[in-house]
Order: structure tokens, then sequence, then C-alpha cells
């Protein structure tokens, strides 16, 4: 089991940072950007609940100044605190204004990122289905359900809280040090040297912190593969006591994701207590030396000063002695400053995050969609009195292949089923050879059986008949026409598949046979299902055809599910009919029962079958033994028979298939 380690997951300790965050930050921008008009108000209303704070703390310095140091030492009567009580309530207006902007423009953001994040699902829900069986092939699943989950909630978190967090941080600290300044430079000098210390800080815990939530974000992305590929494979794991193995190869990848998440947290956690820490020692450190310039000093300082400030820096202004009012808002201001420097460096790291993640998720949408350079497709047809083939709306049960040639001329074949190889080569990686000149023809209504060892080129033929993959030498006509011409989903849709691993789908029984057509009536579902001599057992279901299916066909046994897929097949009605071992699952009882109805489903068409079981080709028109790729015996059953060859000795039990 240490081979089958999830692909796309951690080697080692070899984690990639992200290839271009600035691209990958304006992409993102630009999905979120499709809410403009909400994000102009979010903006507006950030600035307000910003403000808010930061002119709230000016307020109450002006509050002690003009309304409480004016009543000590007197005998105030109910008329001397009004001013004290405006002051007060004027105060209390402007922190509620600031809470309902907070609390509006957080519900706004939860709708920006959700709708932000439905659109982005949808492109790479969108794109998935448009890629390449190749592409499936290098990915496990638990890699590419990481990119729907655990990527896209970073996302969430970082839209709806960080991006919005981190602006009204930014603006906090930026108006806060302005009213600092405007207070008193010599503490504001104070204050700029402390803030050097924690920038340095930052830079060095947030560095950190980024790379480790780096490869935290690939290490859940290796646990997850390797849990769904675990859980699928559970049997084979309890058959072949491979529980201490898996365990083993499990707590490697879950100790590489505990080490990355604790330093990611553990530095991003410490960021608050040392900034902490350092404001107190710099709100201690203001204190005092505020209280001695006030004691020192003398004079007033009001509202016109920050006026004055602000668009004249008159020097004058700026060399105003503090007094309590202001020294009480300047302290305030002094841990208002430090707090959103902290919150912008926790932020920051939940946004490299979130852009690894977006990172993955663009990668996915940005890889090519399969190929598809066919012209040739698929239309409904008829013939007239003469025999010629038209092209028509209705559905006659007439299909034919329509050409559009270079010159502008038009013409249709007639869905017949001839399929033929042309000397086809073919490998996977471009260095091991699965098919070497493979040539070979199934005329309408021929079945064509494949027999030969694992890994011998017995299913890459039909991947490449369903052009899941294109041949690199060679060619592979359809109806006489090259099948990199037509359009693969006109191709595909000429032909149906039984696999030897069946795949159901949540839904009920009938849905899942009308997956063949998705427009089949009732009868039609009924007929395919006798046809495949699954109608008995779906009736006493205890639903019958309505009886829901969970967990890939979980409450029905592995023969039932083959039927269940034979129907799929037979309600398509295709002229061509692939069966990879398609019988593999089923019992010889049930084997023999289907056979019948197999057969009524083959008349007429043309297939191909492949299977381990002899028996089950003895009657096809052709027999082909593959070896290493290549063809060495072809002929019908008494044919191969009679030359004691290769099939003579899997027939008679001479030699076994791997």
């Amino acid at each position: 089991m240490k081979n089958n380690k999830p692909k796309g997951g951690p080697e080692g300790n070899r984690f990639q940072k992200p290839k271009n965050t600035g691209k990958t930050f304006s992409r993102l921008v630009g999905y979120i950007g499709k809410f403009k008009s909400r994000l102009l108000l979010v903006f507006f209303l950030v600035i307000i609940g910003s403000g808010a704070n930061v002119f709230g703390v000016y307020m109450i310095g002006d509050t002690i100044d003009n309304g409480i140091v004016p009543l000590i030492g007197t005998t105030p009567t109910a008329q001397d605190f009004l001013p004290l009580i405006k002051r007060i309530a004027l105060i209390a207006v402007v922190y509620i204004c600031g809470a309902i902007s907070s609390y509006t423009y957080s519900r706004i953001m939860i709708g920006v990122a959700q709708g932000t994040l439905n659109t982005i699902r949808r492109d790479l829900f969108d794109n998935m289905q448009d890629l390449p069986i190749s592409f499936f092939d290098s990915k496990t699943h638990g890699e590419l359900m990481s990119r729907f989950t655990n990527d896209t909630d970073t996302l969430r978190e970082c839209i709806s809280q960080s991006f919005i967090q981190a602006i009204s941080s930014t603006i906090t600290v930026v108006s806060t040090f302005v009213m600092m300044c405007v207070i008193s430079m010599k503490l504001t000098a104070l204050i700029i040297a402390m803030l050097f210390i924690m920038m340095f800080i930052i830079k060095f815990v947030g560095s950190r912190s980024a790379h480790f939530f780096r490869r935290q974000q690939k290490a859940v992305g290796a646990v997850n593969g390797y849990i769904e590929e675990l859980i699928e494979g559970q049997k084979v794991v309890k058959v072949f006591c491979h529980e201490k193995a898996v365990k083993s190869d499990f707590d490697v990848l879950n100790s590489e994701l505990r080490h990355a998440a604790t330093n990611a947290n553990t530095y991003a956690s410490i960021i608050m207590p040392i900034m902490g820490n350092i404001s107190y020692i710099n709100y201690a450190a203001t204190a005092v030396i505020g209280a001695y310039i006030m004691v020192k000093g003398a004079g007033a300082f009001g509202i016109g000063d920050i006026f004055s400030a602000l668009f004249s820096w008159d020097a004058a202004v700026l060399a105003a002695p503090l007094t309590i009012g202001s020294l009480a808002s300047f302290l305030q201001y002094t841990r208002q400053f430090s707090q959103p420097i902290t919150q912008i460096s926790q932020q920051f790291n939940v946004i490299l995050a979130a852009l690894a993640g977006a990172e993955r998720i663009f990668e996915i949408i940005d890889t090519p969609h399969e190929e598809d350079d066919g012209y040739v497709m698929l239309v409904n047809a008829k013939k007239d009195e003469n025999g010629n083939i038209t092209e028509c709306e209705e559905k006659t049960g007439l299909w034919a292949w329509k050409h559009n040639h270079h010159d502008g001329t038009t013409t249709y074949v007639e869905l017949k089923g001839d399929v033929r190889f042309h000397d086809v080569t073919f490998s996977y990686d471009g260095r091991k050879t699965v098919l070497k000149n493979v040539s070979l023809y199934a005329r309408p209504g021929e079945k064509i059986a494949f027999v030969g060892s694992t890994g011998a080129g017995k299913t890459t033929i039909t991947n490449l008949i369903n052009r899941f993959y294109d041949v690199q030498e060679g060619k592979i006509t359809y109806d006489g026409i090259n099948i990199k011409k037509i359009k693969k989903d006109d191709l595909r849709r000429s032909l149906a598949m039984v696999l030897q691993d069946t795949h159901l789908f949540t839904g009920t029984v009938r849905e899942n046979i009308a997956y063949g057509k998705l427009d089949a009536t009732q009868e039609e579902i009924e007929r395919a299902a006798k046809l495949a001599n699954a109608h008995s057992f779906i009736t006493r279901l205890p639903q019958g055809y309505d009886t829901v299916i969970t967990g890939d066909g979980g409450n029905l046994s592995q023969g039932q599910r083959q039927l269940l897929a034979i129907a799929r097949a037979a309600v398509a009605d295709p002229p061509v009919l692939i069966l990879d071992e398609a019988t593999s699952s089923i019992d010889t009882r049930t084997e023999h029962l289907i056979e019948l109805g197999m057969d009524r489903l083959m008349a007429g068409r043309t297939v191909f079958v492949i299977a381990h079981r002899l028996s089950t080709v003895r009657n096809s028109n052709a027999i082909m033994v593959l070896e290493h790729g290549e063809i060495i015996e072809r002929g019908n059953h008494d044919d191969l028979i009679a030359q004691q060859g290769k099939y003579y000795q899997l027939y008679t039990g001479q030699f076994e298939l791997d």
C-alpha cells in the first residue's frame, strides 16, 4: 500500500508556493468585481464604520476637556450638565452608526462571498465536465474534491471576512495615525519607533506562517485523497489484512498535516499576544511620557486645531500642549493603532492561504478542455422513395453521419456500425507502447471478442473507439469515416458501454436506467429492463422502479447493479455495444438468464466483448487473442480450437489468464 499514496500529494517536505500570487489575486478580484454596486456600498460603509470608531475616540477626549473638566471644583446645576449630556449622546449616536455600518457591510459581504463562490464552483464543475479522461486518470477523487471543499471554504472565509477586515483595519490605521499626529507629534514619534519593531516581527512571523499555511492546504488535499481512496477500497484492505500498513501510511500523511497545521496556526496565533504585549508596553510608555508633557505644558486643544493641523500644518498648532482629554484620546488611539496592524498581519496570512487555494482551483479551471476537432455530426435521417438519405427533425429510428465537405457540399452516410482499425499504434505516456500495429474490422451486426492477459490492450481498444484517447499512428474508421473527423459527443452517442465497474447514481431505479436515454418513456425503460432480465428483481424491490438507490447501489447486490447497467445500455439502443467484462460480477445462473436478453440486445448491432470467461465469447463472429499489444490469433471459436494455439490452451485450461 505504500506505493498507492494519492497523486498530487506532498512529496517529502517540498511544497510549492503559489506560482503567481499577483495574477491569482487579480483574477479573484475579477470574480468579486461582478458585485460592483454592493462592493461600493460596502466600501462606503467601511469608511463610516472605521471613521466612527476613530471620531468617537476624539469625541471622548473632547468631552473630557469641555464637558467634565469645566465642572471640576464647581457646584454645577442641571443646566451645566446639558453640554456634557449632549456630547455623550453624540458619542452614542456615532458609535451606533458605526455598529450599524459594520453589521450591514458584514451581511452584504456574506452574500458577495456566497455569490462569488457559486460562480467559481460552477466554473470549476463545468470545466471538469469538459476535461479528458486522461486528466481524471492522473488525479485522485479526494484531491479533486478538496478543490470543491477545503479550497472553496478558505476562499469563503477570505472574501466574507479577511478582505473587508484588512480594508477596515487599513483605514483605521491611517485615520488613527493622522489623528495621533494632530494631537502630539512627539508622542507619535514614539509610536513610529514601536511601529518599526512591530513591522519587523510581523514580517518575520508572517512569512513563516504563510509558508506553513500553503503546506497545510497541500497536506489537507493529500489526506482527503488518501481517505477517499481507502474508503472505496476498504474491502480490499481487510481481505489482504493491510490495516496496519494503511494506518502507517495514513500516519505519515496525517503527521505532515499536523506538522504544517501546527506551525501555521502557531505562527498565526503568536502574533496577537506579541503585538498585545508590545502595545501594553507602548501604552504605558506613552501614558508616562504624555503625562510628563501635559504637566509641563498648558493650553486647550479643540476640533478647529485638527483642521488647522491637517490643512495648514502650522508649527504652533503641532506644538500645542496636551490636555487631559487629548492625552486620553491619544492613549486610546495607541491601543487602536496596534490592534488593526495585528489584524492586518493575521488577515494577510488568511489571504495568502486563500490565494493558494484559489490557485489550485484556477489550475483546474484553466486545464485545457478535451480537444474536439471533429465536424461530422450524427443526425436524424430518413430515406426517400429512391433510397437517398436526407436529414430530418423528427426521430425516425434511422441515423446518419452528416459530412460537410470543404467544397461546400454535404453528404450523408447511414449509421450502421462498421468499425475498423488500420495499423493502429498507441501509447498512453509516449514511452510504453500499448498497441502495436493493430488492424481489425467489425462489420455491422458482428460480435467481436477480445481475450488475453491483463495489460494486453483489450480495454485500450474500447477506449480508442470512444476517443477517450487518440491514436498516435494509424487510424480508426466508423462507417468509413475517420473517427477523428466525428464530433466526440456524436460519436459517443452512437455507442453504449457496460463496464466491469458499475456506477449507479443516487436516484430511483427508473432514473438510473434512463441515464442511457434521458427522454426515455416508462415503456422504453421497462422494455430495456426486461431485455436485460432486470425487470423481475426490480418489481420485487420495495417501491419497484421508484426504489431509491443510494451509496452507488449499496442496497443492491453486485449482480443486480450489473443488470441495471446492462438495462441502461439497452435503453440507449445504440448500433455499437461495448461489453467490458460486463458479466464478470454475475453468477453463472444469472449469466445464463441474461444471455438470451443479451442476444436480443446484440441482434443487428456491432458488439465488442472483453471477457475472461471464454464461455461468453464462443458464439462470437471473431475472437482476437491479444498479447503485449499485438493480435497473435484471430478467428471464430472452432477455427481457434483447431489451431491449438494460445486460445486452445486458455479454453482447455492448459494456460490461465493473468
